[in-house]
């Protein structure tokens, strides 16, 4: 079939505004690979947690109680410290309570009814009704239909119902003393990647600028596709943040980071709604730019500004610090926002309020009250 001028030029418009999105993909995947080997590396305490716990686990049940085969111990323990630190105890009391139902069970019906398929979907089935009867978590409902899957079809021996037990206790137990032994990186971890997201902030602010003074729109559309991608960023910061008050809540030797890592996490909030306000500028920028709307000079000098100051928080978070160190030059860019240059357009309108609702966002950050950040931007000059 022949193909029209219109449809040759729509088809090249469409791969030329594709080629933005084309190039960060190719950039994201030469990354992947240092992504995965730091991830790795941030999980490797609790991999050898996990893998010290289990080994001692065994050791308590087999050499100090003497049991034959205690795998119930380990289990336990691996899945009761997990690769995160949320919920620990949690998950310590779901697993111990939860091999008890199901060895319970277990013990009982293949006592009754000996093995079989039916015999098997009648025991899971009445340990996962058992379990959810008592309002219990899903590790727990889980734990009891396996346990008792185990006991019925491996072990089908009532005579070793509490030593099955017992084990779990004892990996539960090994378990939560192993959860008070937490290095300080979950709560470090917080602040760094707080200090990620305002780089990135300054980041797409100074790219945004650059797009304003000349007008390139494949630079404005990527700027737009990278602040597209920055979700992620702002879900690891509140993992971390979680992870962080997981710690202090769970190991009593870190208790007295409580007061530091609370301030950290009250910022997840003020750092979305910051990234969010950049995200609209780099659409209104690059909106401008692909309509060719003039946009005042003084803007871009302006996000530069404000580049530099987010660079000054990024340093603090990074050190440790908080950012409060930089509000007194938020301050006088919230008091020079009120007088930059008025246009027609409605771009220019859209960025000028973005980012001075940006700037309030940076307030809080540094650890102002919402209220009060709000209060310090100046009403817009006639």
């Amino acid at each position: 079939m022949a193909t029209s001028a219109g449809d040759r030029e729509d088809g090249a418009a469409d791969g030329w505004l594709a080629r933005p999105y084309v190039d960060l993909v190719v950039k994201r995947s030469r990354t992947s690979l240092r992504a995965r080997i730091a991830r790795l590396r941030s999980r490797s305490w609790q991999v050898a947690q996990c893998a010290i716990a289990a080994g001692v686990a065994w050791v308590v049940a087999a050499d100090l109680f003497d049991h034959a085969t205690p795998f119930f111990a380990p289990i336990a323990a691996v899945v009761s410290l997990g690769t995160s630190y949320g919920q620990r105890l949690r998950r310590v009391a779901e697993v111990t309570v939860g091999v008890a139902v199901g060895v319970f069970l277990g013990d009982l019906f293949t006592h009754w009814l000996g093995s079989g398929g039916w015999q098997i979907a009648l025991i899971v089935g009445l340990a996962m009704t058992s379990a959810l009867l008592l309002d219990a978590g899903q590790l727990f409902v889980t734990q009891a239909a396996i346990q008792a899957i185990v006991v019925s079809t491996l072990l089908p021996d009532p005579g070793k119902a509490f030593t099955r037990w017992s084990d779990a206790v004892i990996g539960g137990a090994v378990a939560l003393v192993a959860a008070t032994v937490v290095p300080q990186a979950p709560l470090r971890r917080p602040r760094e990647q707080a200090a990620v997201v305002v780089r990135r902030i300054s980041s797409l602010l100074r790219s945004s600028a650059d797009s304003i003074e000349d007008g390139d729109v494949e630079r404005a559309l990527a700027t737009l596709a990278e602040a597209r991608t920055t979700d992620a960023l702002i879900a690891e910061l509140r993992g971390a943040a979680d992870e962080g008050l997981s710690v202090i809540a769970s190991s009593p030797f870190r208790y007295r980071h409580r007061g530091g890592v609370r301030r950290m996490a009250e910022l997840v909030d003020p750092l979305d709604y910051a990234l969010r306000n950049t995200r609209v500028i780099a659409r209104r920028v690059a909106v401008a730019c692909y309509r060719r709307e003039p946009l005042p000079s003084g803007y871009a000098i302006f996000l530069r500004d404000l580049a530099e100051a987010t660079d000054a928080m990024a340093a603090e978070l990074h050190a440790d610090r908080m950012a409060s160190g930089a509000r007194d030059r938020l301050y006088q860019l919230a008091d020079a926002s009120s007088r930059l240059e008025r246009t027609s357009e409605l771009s220019a309108e859209v960025i000028l309020a973005q980012t001075r609702s940006l700037i309030a966002d940076l307030l809080a950050v540094s650890g102002l009250d919402p209220l009060a950040a709000t209060d310090a931007i100046p009403s817009l000059a006639d």
